[in-house]
């Protein structure tokens, strides 16, 4: 019988991150590369790409590659998931974590409902849901080859439940109607591809709560107060899920959706 130590050592194992100039790709990223496994960082911005590979190197040699990516557009998606699979030699890990999220800076966005923009939700979609099924597709046969293959999708709470609009009152901030559309999407997605791929690749997400980013003290004492353990998330709180569903500390668990949320959903 294995150990815990030896379950989730992730030796020898290749790993692809979307949004990975982002939070919560970040403790992905760590955990991996903690766990000693090669990470490939997928991001729009080149220069976000290479910087964020090139500090994860210097806490460990050669532990990173930068893939810069557009993702909403398909043929530069599968280009890149060909080049991380030839430049790492193979590919057991997909963790999707890019999305337009509520602070995402775009017109016709986090606006009330009724001025939010079907362009715009058209892009959140491509974005949010449409490029994890592109990767998955795209990295199917090499994610299989080792019987490892492991794909854990960032869906949110928001996935689950309706938002509560008054969490924002008085605020800038707003909870976009393709936000949670498309997490929700990611969800099914999970329980469609965890069935037709296995049983060489495990698919399963992970729906955080409210991460804190500075958002203004009323959200946060209105979150608070509405969540049992009576505070927001950070991206530590997230860490071990993604060691757990990454690892063989799952092998026997797909299209699960591991909640962090501090209760938020409980009630």
């Amino acid at each position: 019988m294995r150990s815990l130590m030896e379950l989730s050592d992730l030796s020898g194992r290749r790993a692809l991150i979307t949004g990975g100039a982002g939070h919560i790709a970040l403790a992905a990223a760590n955990v991996l590369t903690e766990l000693n496994a090669v990470v490939a960082i997928i991001d729009l911005n080149p220069d976000s790409c290479h910087e964020r590979s090139s500090i994860l190197n210097e806490k460990r040699a050669n532990c990173a590659i930068a893939v810069p990516c557009d993702l909403l557009d398909e043929q530069d998606t599968r280009s890149a998931v060909q080049q991380v699979i030839r430049e790492l030699g193979g590919l057991e890990i997909i963790i999707h974590c890019v999305a337009y999220v509520d602070t995402t800076q775009c017109e016709g966005w986090a606006v009330p409902f009724e001025k939010q923009s079907v362009d715009v939700w058209d892009r959140a979609l491509r974005i949010n849901l449409t490029s994890s099924f592109v990767l998955v597709q795209e990295a199917q046969d090499a994610l299989k080859k080792t019987g490892k293959g492991s794909v854990i999708l960032i869906s949110s709470i928001y996935g689950i439940v309706g938002p509560d609009m008054s969490l924002y009152e008085g605020t800038t901030m707003n909870n976009p109607v393709g936000y949670g559309a498309s997490k929700g999407g990611l969800l099914q997605l999970t329980r469609y591809m965890a069935t037709i791929l296995a049983p060489n690749i495990r698919v399963n997400a992970i729906s955080p709560g409210g991460i804190w980013r500075n958002q203004p003290d009323i959200f946060c004492e209105r979150y608070e107060a509405r969540t049992p353990l009576r505070r927001m998330g950070t991206e530590e709180d997230l860490k071990g899920a993604i060691a757990y569903l990454a690892s063989d500390l799952s092998a026997y668990v797909t299209g699960h959706n591991l909640v962090v949320d501090g209760g938020w959903t409980v009630w």
